[in-house]
């Protein structure tokens, strides 16, 4: 067993993590706006894509989201693991991985370095760091 790729249940730990801290920023932006009276549209949308569309993206390329920095994993290159991967191969990971859902992680039981389906489409592979 290779210990230099995180198992199934780590990653989706990990996943979890990242969607409850999205979910208590949507309560807390919700809260936000409530004390603004009428805020404009697009403060909602800022707010909603931001939060959705780039949280998972935007951490990966600056380093980890929450969820991987609590489990100790990164997203990497698949040919450099000391390189993260830039943001049009993050945003197109987390497409995938959205537009896919669980049956991403399909595949992380068919391959030596467990890359799921999403890290497949993006060229990227997730790593056990140590902390």
């Amino acid at each position: 067993m290779n210990n230099e790729y995180p198992e199934l249940s780590t990653r989706v730990q990990s996943t979890f993590i990242d969607t409850l801290f999205i979910v208590v920023l949507m309560f807390l932006f919700s809260s936000i706006l409530d004390r603004i009276q009428d805020p404009p549209e697009w403060l909602h949308i800022t707010m909603f894509v931001g939060i959705w569309v780039l949280y998972e993206p935007l951490c990966t390329t600056l380093g980890c989201t929450i969820g991987n920095y609590l489990k100790g994993i990164r997203v990497r290159r698949v040919g450099d693991h000391s390189k993260k991967i830039n943001f049009i191969q993050a945003l197109l990971r987390y497409a995938v991985k959205v537009f896919l859902g669980w049956l991403s992680f399909l595949t992380i039981h068919q391959n030596t370095e467990r890359r799921a389906i999403h890290d497949l489409a993006a060229g990227s592979v997730m790593v056990n760091v140590s902390r």
